[in-house]
């Protein structure tokens, strides 16, 4: 593939995307991270498109939020290998909360084998994955659905979150800074997480490197709230995603990282594993 054509095609996934990791340029375009990375550098310069946290974006600021469609086949590999170290964290007999999410879907079909376990969520894909989970019992928010996450929203989701316990919520999102914490693109989306968060006693963040970094509109859960991240290991060249991990680390998040490698994770004190 010429220059030319490989860069259009990076090009046209962005605009499809919002935001594709190098690894998954480098996939789709069928060469190494060091060519498509001076691709990017090279659209860069032409203003067609931002470098950020071992990817790129859309130019000009925020992120926007990709559908489902576009976010089920990003980083497929790192959300396996982070659901399946997540479930890990779940014992027989609890209620938790799973948020939307392409990363969430891939924890709940994990945590389908959990007995007696409970779920509260707000997404029809998690409801979906657990459906045929005979010894667990799925409690679904009321509220409005939004098709472009299989998600339901509003005033309804919110109000049947009121009153709720349960030890811990795991939640992902667009975006994930020390500074702001989680944050997503839609506001909706943000108040029913926020809400999540209110009815559990812990809070795990899913969230792959290619989230690090990367800031959206909408805040949900300040890094303060936020009691352990589960995320997969940057590339030894994102120093963005590498310096988050340390600054989110320092603020006194576990941070847990899955993959072959994990047991020698880039941040001091973080938690280490392969698949649980």
């Amino acid at each position: 593939m010429f220059a030319a054509e490989r860069r259009q095609l990076i090009l046209e996934m962005v605009r499809a995307n919002g935001a594709v990791s190098l690894r998954e340029l480098a996939r789709v375009v069928q060469t190494s991270e060091v060519t498509v990375r001076r691709d990017v550098r090279a659209l860069e310069a032409e203003g067609l498109l931002d470098r950020r946290h071992g990817g790129a974006v859309l130019p000009g600021g925020f992120t926007r939020e990709s559908g489902f469609p576009q976010k089920s086949h990003l980083a497929t590999a790192e959300k396996t290998a982070i659901a399946d170290l997540a479930a890990g964290f779940v014992e027989e007999g609890e209620a938790v909360v799973v948020g939307a999410g392409t990363t969430t879907q891939e924890l709940a079909r994990r945590l389908a084998r959990v007995p007696g376990l409970t779920v509260v969520t707000n997404s029809l894909l998690v409801a979906q994955a657990l459906a045929h989970a005979n010894r667990v019992e799925v409690v679904m928010t009321g509220g409005t659905l939004r098709g472009s996450n299989y998600a339901l929203v509003g005033s309804g989701a919110e109000q049947s979150l009121q009153g709720l316990r349960v030890s811990r919520a795991f939640l992902s999102g667009s975006g994930l800074t020390a500074e702001r914490g989680l944050s997503t693109s839609n506001m909706l989306s943000a108040s029913v997480d926020r809400a999540l968060v209110q009815a559990a006693a812990e809070v795990v963040v899913l969230a792959d490197h290619t989230k690090l970094g990367s800031d959206t509109m909408f805040q949900t859960v300040p890094t303060d709230v936020i009691t352990r991240l589960v995320t997969d290991e940057p590339p030894a060249h994102d120093d963005r995603a590498l310096t988050e991990l340390q600054a989110l680390a320092d603020q006194g998040v576990q941070i847990a990282v899955a993959g072959p490698d994990a047991g020698s994770g880039p941040v001091g004190g973080g938690e280490g594993g392969g698949s649980a």
